[in-house]
């Protein structure tokens, strides 16, 4: 494990406003993870997972907050965000999972609480059905740890080999019409804020991951990444008493209120759910003010 960072992956200096941050570094197999660190080092930690096509970035308006009282640990999946983005790598949930396994044990975290969007939720539960004695309460955010036949059109033209890498790969389709159709209240996503989502997604080279992500999606029972997700979801079972927070952004049009949050709902009947009017995918960004008194009272009480 290495602090130091390699050049390619320096924070561009116009982001130090809204991402001010220490940056740190993990050593993977000779690919370096990304992270941040913040908040009292003994403190209880927070582990915040992001998703596609995000990256840490994308927890910024909380982790300030949340570090006054909590050790906050915001990883970039390899591939996304400020991590490594190497072109022969095994970008698969399998692999996300292991390397999520290491940093934590490298960190040497215990008692986590899990803050979950996107591919976090299956990341991040793929991670504590194999550790299950290692978490103690979760965060979800709009996001998915089970199979559902639910898969928009747009996603499935997106993992096609050809038109679906030129839009994404080529032109940042992705990343790109994220940063409004995630949204609601687009008058947040300000120019600066949006070139935040999309610095480390600059070229053909530093959008493989997003597209890897999307080929992951596990459409058709034979898919390899289908027996992952279908393990993870047959322990979920073990969190069914466990403190956890649900918010989600109403207007999300790929997890859905009708299919995944009830499938969360059927999963966790304890759970604790806010269901975000005017919030959408992205609902950090956008609801993070209705979220943080929510989010910070929870890792108190467990409640809300």
């Amino acid at each position: 494990m290495s602090d130091s960072p390699q050049a390619n992956n320096q924070k561009p200096s116009n982001l130090q406003s809204l991402y001010p941050f220490a940056s740190h570094w993990a050593d993977m197999d000779d690919v370096r993870m990304h992270y941040l660190d913040e908040g009292p080092p003994d403190a209880s930690p927070v582990v915040m997972v992001h998703g596609n096509p995000t990256w840490s970035f994308y927890y910024r308006t909380l982790i300030p907050e949340i570090a006054q009282t909590h050790r906050v640990i915001v990883p970039d999946h390899v591939g996304c965000g400020l991590s490594d983005k190497p072109q022969d790598y095994p970008y698969t949930l399998e692999q996300h999972i292991r390397n999520l396994e290491t940093l934590i044990a490298h960190l040497d975290l215990h008692d986590i609480t899990l803050v979950l969007h996107d591919w976090g939720g299956a990341i991040g539960m793929g991670y504590a059905t194999r550790h299950p004695a290692n978490v103690a309460r979760f965060v979800i955010f709009n996001t998915s740890a089970f199979y559902m036949p639910a898969v928009p059109w747009v996603l499935k033209l997106a993992r096609s080999p050809v038109i679906g890498e030129t839009m994404l790969r080529g032109l940042n389709a992705f990343a790109g019409t994220a940063t409004y159709l995630a949204m609601v209240n687009h008058k947040r996503m300000t120019p600066h804020v949006r070139a935040g989502y999309l610095a480390p997604y600059n070229s053909w080279r530093n959008r493989l991951a997003i597209y890897r992500f999307v080929q992951d999606i596990p459409v058709s029972a034979d898919h390899p990444t289908r027996a992952t997700v279908d393990a993870i979801d047959a322990k979920l079972y073990l969190f069914r008493d466990h403190p956890m927070l649900i918010l989600w952004g109403a207007q999300d049009f790929v997890f859905t209120v009708k299919d995944f949050l009830a499938g969360w709902r059927a999963r966790f009947p304890k759970a604790d759910v806010h269901i975000l009017d005017r919030a959408g995918h992205y609902v950090v960004e956008d609801a993070h003010e209705r979220i943080l008194p929510l989010v910070k009272a929870f890792l108190v009480d467990g409640r809300e």
